[in-house]
């Protein structure tokens, strides 16, 4: 964990290299870097959740159980 002490010293060290006129520019950067990564992640997420959905519709429709059910329910009775 980064202490008091520490973090002082990284805001120094950035002021130093960039510049305080730069340290918005840099911080607004990095914002939209998370807001996007945010994004990419809830997107890949919500794919994720419909192929598994739709692999368990298919697997319904031919009542066959879905890729790992059966590794899921032999774990269940040990």
């Amino acid at each position: 964990m980064i202490g008091t002490t520490e973090l002082f010293l990284i805001i120094i060290a950035v002021i130093l290299l960039f510049g305080a006129k730069k340290i918005p520019e840099i911080a607004r950067g990095l914002g939209r870097a998370e807001a996007e990564y945010k994004n990419a992640k809830r997107a890949f997420n919500e794919e994720e959740k419909k192929a598994v959905l739709q692999e368990n519709h298919v697997a319904d429709k031919h009542n066959v159980q879905p890729a790992g059910a059966a590794d899921k329910a032999a774990d269940d009775l040990s």
